[in-house]
């Protein structure tokens, strides 16, 4: 109890301490410091400055308003913050070397003329808003006067009256320099202060035709025309002109302006951005010189023109990019979305395609498409002479076809709104390619059908037509399209043909020649044969290449379908021809022996008709197929190893002649 009361008496005297004696020293200090500055308290919150030269070219006039600092005089325009925040913090931190009253230098015969502050070379004039009153409207102080003088002997210091005119104070010359800064480092150079990320709209208004109106709204992160059609924009393209907005920079304010030369009036473009409750308008004019010729490539040069911002009266040249003109003056073409086709690919649910004379083909997905692309598909046809068919597709594949779709661009924008005869020169009345596009919209909503329409001129060359389901715009395409989404059922089936489980082998492998009826190579793998080293390299050619053909045959692949039903001849540029080979497989489960369940799977295979091409056929998997290369290099090993001569055999060396004796 007594430790406790005994802290409890040192905690109040050293509060009493605090409050009675550090709080006086901390005033007194703080007095102290005040009574050292030039300027007291009506220096704080500055709203408006006024800086009078003897010459003109130093007279410059500022105000302070709620996005920031202005120049007023010589013109209306934007003060560079960080040189107005150089000229506040000399006036706030201006403290003097040595100073002495007014009401002395009658006393010493001498006057502020002989200081120079009877005509002050500067005169710097301020108010301040009292901001005493939290609740109330700040009321506006002063205004104040900072007489500036003559420099001291020594160079290095001026003398300067203070604005109650009873002291003399003798401070640094930097003060000066600040003050005397030219009004092309005071003003603010850039044109548009509105940040991209802020921009809400983009206008631009020609002078030609008049009544034309170009008008882009943000949602988001997408932009869009509003006027003067209704279409989307390329986000990228619309970035990058209003970066380049932001960019331009005032070349010179022009003090007398030529006759008949006013932007505002007769603008030969109005350029407009929109912010968060700002908006800021640039009216180009008339070219300060005659624009000069494009170059060979056809690039636009860079222009001067006169220009001057909306409410506000200063005339300026801007020199604007030829690059940055030609976007403006096409907006309706450089500014629009290229890419026809605006979705997710992970939220498309089926794909159908269409094309004349030809049965229509849907791809659909199995399972909801939340998130991966490698989700299963199916092949689902409906063909009137074969009736419906399902079967699985390659999610592979049918992932290329959509990034394809997600990828189409238009080379040109054609017509916004064509006639019938357009559409009939176009293809587009009987296209020769419909797709259409099912999006899932979530578990409770309706999916979203998207829908896409080429088609092909009468010179059927490497140009397309393309148009968008409910739109009337026509674009023109890369032919490749129609390439990249075929309508063949064949085209999307699964290229696995049959993937052996791990609880199968292999048991027994045999490749007949079909012409001669004789056995090429039979292996018996189940049980497993003793190893025998082949007598010469080609029977151990034939042995290497028996693993990568069992690797085949567990996985089964097709490069490519040809047929989708079995055919007992191979097809050959038109021609029929008995298939050459018949490769038999004996699959048994693990543990099998010669006796066990086994199955037996029979293709036939045609001869090679190139370094990559043979086909196969199998009435089990109902197809004719293309071959992938690791298996086409092991059956030519077996079927041609053993009639290959290898190479031709070394010279025999000549006989040595020798003399007799």
């Amino acid at each position: 109890t007594k430790v406790t009361l005994v802290l409890i008496f040192l905690n109040v005297a050293l509060f009493f301490f605090i409050f009675k004696f550090e709080r006086n020293w901390r005033t007194e200090r703080a007095s102290h410091e005040a009574r050292r500055r030039v300027l007291g308290p009506e220096i704080a919150n500055i709203q408006s400055l006024a800086i009078t030269g003897l010459t003109p070219e130093q007279s410059v006039k500022l105000a302070k308003r709620h996005d920031g600092w202005y120049l007023t005089q010589p013109f209306e325009w934007a003060a560079d913050p960080l040189a107005v925040r150089r000229i506040l913090n000399d006036l706030e931190l201006l403290e003097p070397v040595s100073s002495f009253a007014v009401r002395d230098l009658a006393k010493n015969n001498q006057k502020l003329a002989d200081y120079g502050l009877e005509q002050p070379k500067l005169t710097v004039t301020f108010s301040a808003a009292d901001q005493s009153d939290p609740k109330g409207e700040p009321r506006l102080l002063g205004p104040f006067a900072l007489r500036i003088g003559d420099k001291t002997p020594d160079g290095n210091q001026v003398y300067v009256l203070s604005p109650d005119g009873e002291r003399v104070n003798v401070v640094g010359r930097s003060l000066v320099d600040s003050l005397l800064q030219p009004v092309e480092q005071l003003r603010w150079n850039q044109i548009f202060s509105i940040p991209v990320f802020e921009v809400r709209s983009f206008k631009l208004q020609p002078s030609a035709p008049a009544n034309l109106r170009i008008h882009l709204r943000t949602n988001g992160d997408r932009w869009s025309f509003e006027a003067p059609i209704i279409a989307r924009a390329s986000k990228t393209e619309v970035v990058l002109a209003i970066n380049a907005l932001n960019n331009l920079r005032v070349k010179s304010f022009v003090t007398a302006p030529p006759p008949n030369v006013a932007p505002a009036t007769n603008p030969t473009l109005r350029i407009s951005l929109e912010g968060n409750n700002r908006t800021e308008t640039l009216y180009l004019g008339t070219p300060v010189a005659p624009a000069a010729a494009s170059d060979t490539a056809g690039a636009l040069p860079d222009v001067e023109y006169y220009a001057n911002m909306e409410k506000k009266d200063a005339l300026f040249t801007v020199l604007i990019p030829g690059e940055l003109r030609r976007k403006l003056d096409q907006a309706q073409r450089e500014l629009r979305e290229r890419r026809l086709l605006d979705f997710d690919i992970r939220g498309v649910t089926a794909l159908t395609l269409s094309t004349p004379n030809q049965a229509e083909l849907t791809l659909q997905r199995l399972e909801s498409p939340t998130a991966t692309a490698s989700a299963p598909w199916q092949i689902a046809r409906r063909d009137p002479a074969l009736g419906s068919a399902i079967q699985p597709a390659d999610g592979k594949v049918i992932q290329r076809v959509l990034e394809q779709l997600a990828l189409l661009s238009a080379r040109e924008f054609l017509s916004d709104a064509p006639t019938r005869a357009d559409l009939e020169n176009w293809g587009l009345t009987s296209p020769e390619r419909k797709i259409t596009l099912t999006l899932a919209n979530g578990p409770n909503a309706a999916p979203t059908l998207v829908s896409l329409e080429i088609g092909v001129g009468s010179d059927h060359g490497k140009t397309a037509y393309a148009r968008v389901g409910g739109a009337d715009f026509v674009y023109e395409v890369d032919a490749e399209i129609l390439r990249e989404t075929p309508v063949r059922a064949l085209d999307y089936r699964d290229r696995v043909l049959r993937e052996l489980p791990a609880g199968a082998q292999i048991a027994a492998i045999k490749l007949t020649d079909l012409s001669t009826k004789v056995v090429i190579f039979e292996r018996t793998l189940i049980p497993a044969a003793p190893v025998v080293t082949p007598a010469d390299e080609k029977a151990a050619a034939a042995e290497r290449a028996v693993p990568a053909l069992l690797t085949q045959l567990r996985t089964l692949r097709a490069k490519s379908f040809v047929e989708d039903q079995f055919l007992p001849n191979e097809n050959v540029a038109g021609e029929s021809r008995p298939w050459k080979y018949q490769l038999d497989t004996t699959i048994a489960l693990v543990g099998g022996t010669a006796g066990a369940q086994t199955s037996t799977t029979t293709l036939f295979i045609g001869e090679r008709r190139g370094g990559n091409s043979q086909q196969a056929a199998s009435r089990e998997f109902g197809a004719v197929w293309e071959l992938e290369q690791p298996l086409i290099d092991a059956l030519w090993t077996l079927t041609y190893g053993p009639h290959d001569p290898g190479p031709p055999a070394a010279p025999s060396p000549a006989p040595v002649k020798t003399s007799g004796l």
